[in-house]
């Protein structure tokens, strides 16, 4: 398994780029936009980590800027239907972190906006996704911390709600459309409209 390279970028092609090593081969990967947009000048120096797709008629090898989006690469590819188009598809319009915010607050509606995935597509891969999302790790090279942003404080005021008493299934459609409504709220605050609107239906 070829599972990361480092060389000169030789050149771009229509759906990623060519690297040559040190060593004088030169291999050609598939990239999403993210990582294509991250590309030095011809003749610059390129590190990238790679997934081999070995198929009957070709070797098809994908490269990606940190080792998180090769991992959720590797998520995406291993759901029924979805090949690896898609999946690069998806990681050209949401970073690892986005992804995960998508996942936890079930906006399929947002997944749907990608080409090539339809709404019922896109229902089917969140669902898939739910049990799998602690795969879809963050790391340092990432611009956005795990708890700094929607998707923390999403994820703290979920934890929170059960911590006092409710099923994730009755605090997380909540949730969504508190955070929905208004995405900048922190995790305590979005806590107090929850209890506020329990308190308000009870009445």
């Amino acid at each position: 398994m070829i599972a990361y390279i480092e060389g000169r970028l030789l050149e771009l092609t229509g759906k990623g780029c060519v690297v040559v090593t040190n060593g004088g081969v030169g291999y050609e990967l598939a990239l999403p936009t993210t990582a294509l947009a991250a590309l030095p000048q011809k003749g610059g120096q390129v590190c990238l980590f790679t997934h081999l797709i070995v198929r009957e008629e070709a070797l098809d090898l994908y490269g990606f800027a940190t080792q998180d989006e090769r991992d959720l690469f590797r998520l995406l590819i291993g759901i029924d239907k979805l090949g690896p188009k898609k999946a690069l598809a998806i990681l050209s319009h949401f970073s690892p972190d986005h992804l995960r915010e998508l996942v936890l607050r079930e906006d399929a509606d947002m997944l749907a906006t990608v080409p090539g995935i339809g709404p019922k597509s896109a229902r089917e891969i969140m669902w898939k996704l739910r049990d799998k999302v602690a795969g879809i790790k963050t790391g340092p090279v990432l611009a956005p911390t795990a708890q700094d942003g929607p998707r923390g404080e999403y994820a703290d005021a979920l934890s929170g709600m059960k911590a006092l008493g409710y099923t994730e299934e009755e605090a997380r459609p909540m949730m969504k459309d508190i955070f929905d409504a208004e995405p900048d709220l922190d995790a305590s605050a979005a806590i107090r409209v929850a209890l506020k609107r329990i308190a308000a239906a009870k009445s």
